[in-house]
């Protein structure tokens, strides 16, 4: 945990960004502990916004409704939210002279892009005086904390999991105590208060399906999920990959945009013990573990294998394919049911992120790059160290990834992890009638069944757009020639 710097400042900054709430946050605390008048700002950054294609964007419409929240929390405890939109680089440059400040204060972030950003901040705020602290608020270790004997980042998940266990204690995940230091929260002027948060429309978008959905947001959402999942923590390790069962925490988003503290999910994991806690903490690890790789190797972040040797493997990428894919139409149920949740709902189980991304690489032989930018734009949890790294994962060219001789059978992770068909049948709809051995490969049945089903493979529901088999045989062949290895399975 970082320590108080000893310098008190008569007025300071905080500049939320993917920490959006008003406890255990590293930055405001220290501002408040070390500032006799603490300004709260929150910027609509126009560069990554205007990135967002679709205007109809669920992310953007969480952050609204969370910074809604944070908004209303840091009033009731005295003080404001400052919410503008433009170029954050330098609105927070402008406000921090607007205000007089003496230092502006945020929690780090890891993405080379932000990093940059943030170094121009730094600068600009020097050349006119005013200081910039950072602070580690979104990862339990950070940057060069976890180390190998040789003094190197960890490449294999394994031994970081058991470093962090070992180093782990009461130290980084003591809570930072923001409400001890609340009265130096500081109001805007009342005209500046009585002005109304800024409106979706009024920064390019629009309302989604978000409160159809039932997602809460917000810390309140993220308190509401976190109670419940505690409740079921302890079959997590067994439920985690049945995607029609309720397994997960479904706490991603909350994650990616700080509505709840990594240190109090954490530490609450390891108080309430046992098989299912121990292993979502593993999770939070592999979180982790994914942000330090994006750190040390930025490259990753801008579309380079982790793998040097995988680089540039010849994959035909066949575009009908891929539309196929991403329309959850290449006539295998569960990647289908995937995809469909993903489309329908901006949210995919973690098991079928896997199988959803193995099909796409190693059996229709796309790019996993494809795969990558498509989640990036749909995932309401997108983050860009866990997306690559699962990508990367899957398409074996990542650090500790999916060996590249191993391909999962959709059909048998089919069957496996949703036996009954009862995710397949909520996705997929066309196949309700089938019964719970037919629906994992529908195009199996026979055409007197077809017809006491009502159902026309082809018409109703697509023939499988290849043979698993046969890509299996050319994943091989394709990754070989890449590779010395000549071992084979199949899962």
């Amino acid at each position: 945990m970082s320590v108080s710097l000893p310098l008190i400042h008569n007025k300071a900054l905080v500049w939320f960004r993917r920490d959006l709430r008003d406890y255990d946050h590293a930055a405001l605390y220290h501002a408040l502990k070390q500032s006799q008048q603490v300004y709260c700002i929150f910027i609509f950054d126009q560069e990554i916004l205007d990135q967002l294609t679709d205007k109809a964007d669920r992310r953007v419409e969480f952050i609204w409704e969370s910074v809604r929240e944070l908004k209303s929390a840091l009033q009731s405890n005295g003080g404001d939210l400052i919410v503008q939109y433009g170029l954050a680089s330098d609105l927070v440059v402008q406000l921090a002279q607007s205000f007089k400040v003496d230092a502006v204060f945020s929690n780090r972030d890891y993405e080379d892009t932000a990093i940059n950003r943030d170094a121009k901040v730094k600068q600009a705020l020097a050349s006119i005086g005013i200081d910039f602290y950072q602070y580690k608020d979104q990862v339990i270790f950070e940057q060069d904390e976890i180390l190998t004997l040789a003094n190197k980042p960890y490449g294999v998940f394994t031994p970081y999991k058991n470093a962090s266990l070992k180093k782990l204690n009461d130290y980084y995940l003591k809570a930072y105590p923001v409400d001890s230091y609340v009265k130096n929260l500081t109001k805007i002027d009342a005209v500046e208060m009585q002005k109304p948060l800024l409106s979706l429309e009024s920064i390019g978008f629009t309302r989604t399906n978000l409160s159809a959905l039932q997602l809460p947001t917000g810390m309140s959402g993220g308190a509401q999920l976190f109670a419940d999942f505690s409740e079921r923590i302890s079959r997590y390790k067994e439920a985690r990959d049945f995607p029609a069962v309720k397994g997960v925490s479904y706490l991603s988003v909350h994650l990616r945009f700080g509505t709840v503290s990594i240190r109090h999910l954490a530490r609450t994991a390891m108080q309430i013990g046992g098989l299912g806690a121990d292993t979502w903490l593993s999770e939070l690890i592999w979180r982790d573990f994914y942000f330090q790789i994006l750190y040390h190797n930025p490259q990753v972040g801008f579309g380079k294998a982790y793998k040097p040797e995988f680089e540039f493997l010849p994959f035909p990428n066949n575009p009908a394919y891929f539309q196929a894919w991403c329309d959850g139409n290449t006539g295998y149920p569960l990647v289908d049911a995937a995809m469909r949740q993903l489309n329908t709902t901006g949210f995919m189980h973690n098991r079928l992120r896997m199988v959803a991304a193995s099909f796409l690489v190693k059996d229709l032989l796309i790019d996993w790059r494809w795969g990558e930018h498509y989640f990036a734009q749909k995932l309401i949890d997108f983050d860009l160290s866990a997306n690559n790294g699962g990508w990367q994962w899957a398409a074996s060219t990542g650090c500790d990834a999916q060996p590249w001789f191993r391909i999962f059978n959709p059909i048998t992770q089919s069957e496996k992890f949703d036996g009954a068909g009862k995710f397949i049948r909520k996705y997929v709809p066309e196949l309700k009638a089938c019964n719970d051995q037919e629906i994992h490969a529908p195009w199996q049945i026979s055409p007197t069944r077809l017809m006491a089903i009502k159902l026309s493979i082809g018409r109703d529901y697509p023939n499988p757009i290849v043979d698993h088999a046969a890509q299996r045989l050319l994943t091989l062949s394709l990754y070989k020639n890449a590779n010395t290895k000549d071992l084979v399975d199949n899962v």
